[in-house]
């Protein structure tokens, strides 16, 4: 299969997209209306499917591939508490090498292939200083900080066919959604560690500086990662409804005096922990939908 270019001028046209979701849709008869891309560590939420469908990303044309541990590479189609879902285990990022528009490509595909929701999960450090590790954290906003640095996913010629030239993004993250995924966590017993805020996409892969850290909380940011971000900002030019989750795997560092340092294999371990109480979350949120 062809695979996709790591250039940072690389986009790709309405053809192109189409061309991937019409070959997903000559194998397999589903045909989802949830998209659920999957953190590090979380793609256990794919093995809740039932019927499914798996297609390695290898195999599908056009598409990336994932090189980051904990992130399996495959697309898994099938049913979660009766509702027609398609997960990503394994997303994209740019410190894997990949340009804004390979890092968004999916997500235009899921749109294509008829999803009208989608759920993003990440592991996140926790800048807010109530935070614990092992808190989820509903987002309701985000920073873009490659944004501001022009890496847009939307930079570039807009397709009409999948949204306006300038999308609206004070309202990225559906409110009905939250209540939902709200009112989940009471029933599932997750409200306790149940947050609400804030979330910073910074590029990767270098976790952040303690100055770094300092800023970010006075911007107002409560947790901080390297991805989500762009996929919400492509959703949400295609009208897909979208929810975010972060799990808390590790607190920032902010103090010099600390010999705390983050690392990969900490963020695997708490959301080893943790992904049982969010896979449940999950399913019973979409069982509202």
């Amino acid at each position: 299969m062809e695979a996709a270019s790591s250039s940072s001028q690389c986009s790709y046209s309405y053809e192109q997209y189409n061309e991937t979701a019409d070959w997903l849709m000559t194998q397999t008869e589903k045909r989802p209306k949830v998209a659920i891309i999957c953190g590090s560590g979380l793609g256990g939420l794919a093995e809740l499917l039932d019927d499914k469908i798996i297609f390695p990303y290898k195999d599908i044309p056009r598409f990336p591939t994932s090189t980051v541990q904990g992130h399996a590479g495959q697309l898994v189609f099938g049913k979660l508490q009766g509702c027609e879902c398609v997960c990503m285990q394994g997303r994209f990022h740019f410190y894997e090498g990949y340009n804004i528009h390979t890092v968004t490509y999916p997500v235009r595909v899921f749109f294509l292939l008829g999803v009208e929701i989608l759920i993003v999960t990440n592991a996140a450090g926790g800048l807010n200083d109530s935070y614990s590790v092992g808190d989820i954290m509903l987002i309701k906003d985000h920073i873009n900080m490659p944004g501001f640095a022009g890496q847009n996913p939307l930079c570039g010629h807009n397709e009409k066919r999948f949204g306006q030239r300038f999308p609206c993004m004070s309202d990225a993250y559906d409110r009905e959604l939250r209540v939902l995924a709200r009112q989940a966590a009471e029933k599932q017993g997750c409200d306790s560690f149940l947050q609400e805020g804030v979330y910073c996409m910074l590029a990767g892969p270098t976790y952040e500086t303690i100055a770094e850290c300092r800023a970010l909380q006075k911007l107002g940011a409560d947790a901080v990662g390297m991805s989500t971000v762009p996929e919400v900002v492509v959703a949400r030019h295609c009208g897909l409804r979208v929810l975010g989750l972060s799990l808390i795997t590790n607190k920032v560092v902010t103090d010099y005096d600390s010999t705390e340092r983050a690392n990969h294999t900490e963020v695997l371990r708490t959301t080893e922990k943790r992904a049982k109480d969010l896979q449940r979350l999950v399913r019973d949120l979409v069982s509202k939908l």
